[in-house]
């Protein structure tokens, strides 16, 4: 496998700067299911890389846009979380492009999936009912206000989070009970003894906002309740997505 950093092209996009991306190309000729993996508020860094790694491993081919890439961390971070609360905004045409791009690749299969975490998860839960996506994967991603009109007509959701992330309390089973109200295929679990990104192999974001963030986020790292929720998100997308 190869990962490289690239250059996401947005055909019409007056915006200045280069959309910046990292792309996870699988050993083999393919065809590879392609997703779209959305980072965390933290950005791309080592732990969003592990995340990439990881899937492109499992045969994937994947493409995570640098969200923060026109303006970096500090100036982007309120615009883009403008833009999961208003459910628009440049984030949302970010990630078109990302799936355009998968799209027109000529090693990749019909239909593309959504992986988020922390942020990126509510991003992929509110674009698993907009069309464009096969299946989504949220992971500890907040729930729109709106949830009920977000799930109208979504795509078949696995979703992951963990009891002792106060920050998402109720979220899950709160999901789970929409997601079959509406008839769409799901997985949602809470893992009792999961906090926020559990899913991390390594910390993420500055130290001491870490120890400020835990008593409300939780522990970090459950490498038993993680193998168990990678395993059902590459499941679920080798039901849904092949």
């Amino acid at each position: 496998m190869t990962l490289t950093d690239v250059a996401i092209p947005q055909p019409g996009d007056p915006r200045p700067g280069e959309l910046r991306g990292l792309l996870g190309v699988p050993d083999g000729e393919g065809p590879f299911v392609p997703l779209v993996v959305l980072h965390e508020a933290f950005g791309v860094d080592d732990a969003m890389r592990d995340h990439l790694e990881r899937l492109t491993r499992l045969g994937y081919l994947v493409l995570m846009p640098d969200l923060y890439s026109r303006g970096g961390a500090r100036r982007c971070l309120v615009a883009t979380f403008r833009a999961l609360r208003r459910g628009t905004g440049a984030a949302f045409d970010d990630i078109e492009s990302a799936r355009a791009t998968l799209r027109a690749r000529a090693d990749t299969t019909e239909h593309v999936g959504v992986v988020g975490f922390c942020m990126g998860g509510g991003f992929a839960l509110l674009l698993a009912g907009r069309g464009g996506f096969g299946a989504a994967s949220v992971n500890y991603g907040m729930l729109p206000a709106d949830l009920d009109d977000t799930l109208d007509g979504a795509c078949p959701i696995v979703g992951s989070y963990g009891s002792r992330d106060r920050s998402l309390r109720g979220a899950a089973p709160r999901l789970d009970a929409a997601l079959a109200a509406r008839g769409i295929e799901h997985d949602v679990v809470e893992y009792p003894d999961a906090g926020h990104a559990f899913l991390n192999e390594r910390p993420s974001g500055p130290a001491l906002l870490r120890v400020i963030m835990r008593p409300v986020m939780g522990p970090g790292r459950r490498p038993v309740e993680a193998e168990d929720a990678w395993q059902r998100i590459d499941a679920f997308f080798r039901r849904t997505l092949a």
